[in-house]
């Protein structure tokens, strides 16, 4: 009984053993080869075997800073502009156009989770019979953090523009404060490289409150949130005397956030492909192999389990 077990089938109850340099265990070798090794070229080959980015959705946790960075036009000139901010600095720079505001502003959350869902945002600025507003510059700032995954803390801001050859009395927007990633997040961890002021408050430098400096610094993030879909509505008509009005609602919407998967996620995921193809390739092949070890394509010594009947069981059966 020379050689190894190279196949058995427990249906026939036979055993097939040969050489381990035999032309069979060659091609049960050869076999094990096209079995293994082709489903993962196939999965490989079709593209987005290893998982490269994934996605989940979030509502993030919103509140207001009570921030605010506020610029009023009042003309084509480079000086006709009244301006406010909650930043002490910046408003000593401003001198004569210095104009403060009333604020009014309520968060809600409207199915009770736990978490807001807007902010309603009021600002009326009281203006002389002579001053009209052709223009509204207006920065928000936010704490927005994220749970599910990496844990995102960041401060954030929503931009408002808008300007109108016509003099204005009040100006309506009602928009989305909107993730924005250039770069994936991690997939577990704290993250709190933005978690810094988006308007240096306590500069005594103007340009540190220059608008084009200030976006182009948030910009220069990879993680930043925008004021999408404003839908602006500019009313005229102003009487005398009376504050232009800016009435602003601005929503926290659900995030799909993308993110780098880590390290069993990508092997799950690529398992699942690799398996899926893999057990075509084996009940291909192993119908193959049946078929060789059966047929005695190569030759191999078959050896059956089954034990032949002793000769006294045979005969008792026979006299019965």
């Amino acid at each position: 009984m020379a050689g190894v077990e190279l196949f058995s089938h427990p249906a026939f109850h036979t055993r097939y053993r040969a050489g381990l340099c035999s032309a069979a265990a060659l091609a049960l070798l050869l076999i094990a080869v096209f079995t293994y090794v082709p489903p993962l070229l196939v999965a490989y080959r079709s593209h987005g075997f290893w998982l490269k980015q994934g996605a989940y959705r979030e509502q993030p946790t919103v509140r207001f800073r009570y921030e605010v960075l506020f610029v009023a036009t009042t003309g084509p000139g480079p000086g006709s502009f009244l301006a406010w901010s909650t930043f002490q600095a910046f408003n000593r720079l401003q001198e004569d156009r210095l104009r403060v505001p009333f604020l009014s502003t309520r968060e809600e959350d409207k199915n009770q989770d736990g978490k807001m869902d807007q902010l309603h945002f009021k600002l009326e600025l009281p203006l002389q019979s002579t001053e009209h507003v052709v223009g509204v510059q207006l920065i928000l700032i936010f704490s927005y953090h994220l749970y599910r995954m990496s844990t995102l803390v960041m401060q954030s801001m929503a931009f408002l523009q808008f300007f109108s050859p016509v003099p204005g009395s009040q100006l309506y927007m009602n928009g989305d404060l909107k993730l924005n990633q250039r770069q994936l997040l991690n997939h577990c961890g704290l993250d709190t490289r933005y978690n810094v002021s988006v308007v240096n408050g306590t500069s005594p430098f103007a340009a540190d409150y220059d608008l084009t400096n200030i976006i182009a610094a948030y910009r220069d993030r990879n993680v930043t949130t925008v004021f999408s879909d404003p839908n602006p509505v500019w009313m005229t008509g102003r009487a005398a005397d009376t504050p232009f009005i800016i009435n602003v609602t601005i929503h926290y919407p659900e995030e799909v956030i993308l993110y780098q998967p880590g390290f069993w996620e990508i092997i799950k995921f690529a398992w699942i492909q690799y398996v899926s193809i893999l057990l075509i390739f084996l009940w291909v092949f192993g119908r193959i192999k049946m078929f060789v070890f059966q047929n005695q394509v190569f030759t191999t010594t078959p050896i059956s389990s089954v034990l032949p009947l002793s000769p006294v069981l045979s005969c008792k059966q026979h006299q019965s």
